[in-house]
């Protein structure tokens, strides 16, 4: 994609973070910047570099909790182009939250980063997307050793034990959806609507052996609920998940109507919907036909809750269990508009850690937690979100949890320049546990 379509802002310089937050900011004390936090609230990296993780659904934090992943950048405002590389890295709170470098990448973007994430439940590998000559890439890097191995696909998602990766075609999704692609290498199939050797590919991350195990031409033939059918479109898969035990995944098919591949131009929406499978690509189902699919999150093995529309009922967030046609209304009062939604690893998936979009004159981005048992809402914060965040290099906070559920980190550039911040959740949990 080039950097003419996509810039628009110049670099914003980062602000130094802020130490500890009060609890909670009285009305007659209020910041005029509409900064408002309900919890212990603090920053845990520091400018001149800008810092933020990335999405919602990966893990951000070591099993101790104290070992905090996070990506750092000196500019702010554009697209990223083939030459900007970023360092990786975490931040250790239990040393002063002293940054230790791992990496570096030449494969990111601004929503999703570089796929950046723990591996594993025993906190000894991290790994994420770079750019190697032509190709791209993940490292997967060992805290113990120091040593730094190559898988030469890039990463979408993993299971919890480590041990399986899935990928989509991030050029193809860089040309269809620009910024949760990454830039610098043309797709060889952009002038095929829905091409027979692009898809999602299973990755043994132990031998970096791979499989295309479902193909864009292989989808583009299930027909809509309707009978329709799509293949004139030009179609890609993006938001790839797996659930817990490793046994099912989930992806968005999307797909465009008009799309130009001389120019790399689109016109209108996309359209979505969820498809289920088993990691070797059988058994596929369509999960959600509703074409309005979003955000989600594996809520157990089974179900999975989702921002969507189902035929016949208002935009929300519903459970749906996979290969049923079952659906469960959630939190419609309390989470009554689309964010970033996943369970806390606590209790009996009872919490729900969500946020919002910046809206209104006063652009405030809130983080909460919903208390699904009770159908209580607790605003963690709102954090005010400068229109200059705004479209592809926007800073949405993408909540993310500890594993033991007692603290949130999220991304925020209400001081001065995008940050990772660190939210106490333990009284609150505790107390309504």
């Amino acid at each position: 994609m080039s950097l003419s379509r996509r810039y628009f802002l110049e670099s914003l310089t980062a602000g130094a973070a802020c130490s500890w937050l009060n609890v909670r900011h009285a009305s007659a004390a209020q910041p005029a910047d509409g900064l408002e936090t309900f919890v212990p609230t603090r920053a845990i990296t520091q400018g001149p570099l800008n810092h933020w993780f990335g999405y919602y659904d990966k893990r951000e934090f070591d099993p101790t909790g104290t070992r905090i992943l996070s990506n750092e950048i000196a500019f702010e405002g554009r697209s990223p182009t083939i030459d900007d590389k970023i360092g990786v890295g975490y931040v250790d709170t239990s040393d002063n939250d002293r940054w230790v470098p791992l990496g570096t990448s030449k494969a990111w973007g601004w929503q999703q980063g570089c796929m950046l994430q723990w591996v594993g439940d025993k906190g000894e590998r991290v790994l994420w997307n770079d750019r190697e000559d032509d190709t791209f890439v993940c490292r997967l890097h060992d805290l113990s050793s120091g040593q730094t191995r190559t898988i030469p696909r890039p990463v979408y998602t993993i299971s919890n034990d480590g041990q399986t990766a899935l990928s989509a075609d991030f050029r193809r999704i860089d040309n269809l959806r620009p910024g949760y692609g990454y830039d610098g290498l043309a797709d060889p199939y952009v002038d095929q609507r829905a091409p027979s050797q692009s898809g999602i590919w299973r990755i043994d991350l132990a031998t970096g052996k791979e499989d295309l195990i479902v193909s864009l031409a292989d989808v583009a033939k299930i027909p809509w609920p309707d009978g329709s059918r799509h293949e004139e479109a030009w179609h890609y898969f993006n938001h790839l998940l797996i659930n817990p035990s490793g046994t099912r995944f989930v992806a968005l098919h999307r797909y465009r109507p008009e799309f130009d591949p001389k120019t790399l131009q689109f016109q209108g929406n996309f359209v979505t919907r969820m498809i289920s499978g088993n990691l070797d690509g059988s058994d596929l189902y369509v999960l959600d036909p509703s074409g309005r699919t979003s955000h989600f999150i594996w809520k157990n093995d089974e179900e999975l809750t989702m921002w969507t529309k189902p035929a016949g009922q208002v935009e929300a967030f519903y459970t749906f269990r996979d290969k049923t046609r079952e659906v469960i209304p959630v939190g419609h009062e309390k989470m009554p508009t689309n964010g970033h939604n996943t369970y806390l690893n606590v209790g009996n998936e009872d919490w729900i850690l969500n946020d919002t979009y910046p809206r209104g004159n006063t652009p405030r981005q809130t983080v909460y937690l919903y208390h699904v048992p009770s159908d209580r809402r607790f605003d963690l914060g709102h954090f005010p979100s400068p229109v200059a965040y705004r479209g592809e290099w926007r800073c949405d906070t993408h909540p993310r949890s500890s594993e033991d559920g007692m603290q949130v980190a999220i991304d925020s550039p209400h001081n001065g320049g995008r940050q990772v911040y660190l939210l106490g959740v333990k009284e609150l949990v505790e107390k309504k546990a």
